[in-house]
């Protein structure tokens, strides 16, 4: 079934697609719960990111 959906209903072009990210991203969500490594602090996560941006700026400039 290739029902188009309009751009109100979802950001795919068919209910197929829509299903197949839905099935996709419940199985990047169940990969994410079930990693036994230790949980990043929000603050640690950030300033990860920050350095990141900032090193990556550094090599454009």
């Amino acid at each position: 079934m290739n029902t188009p959906l309009t751009s109100a209903e979802s950001q795919f072009a068919t209910e197929e697609e829509a299903q197949a990210h839905d099935r996709w991203f419940r199985a990047k969500v169940e990969e994410a719960l079930a990693d036994p490594r230790p949980t990043v602090p929000h603050d640690e996560a950030v300033a990860r990111i920050r350095r990141a941006i900032d090193q990556a700026k550094g090599r454009a400039a």
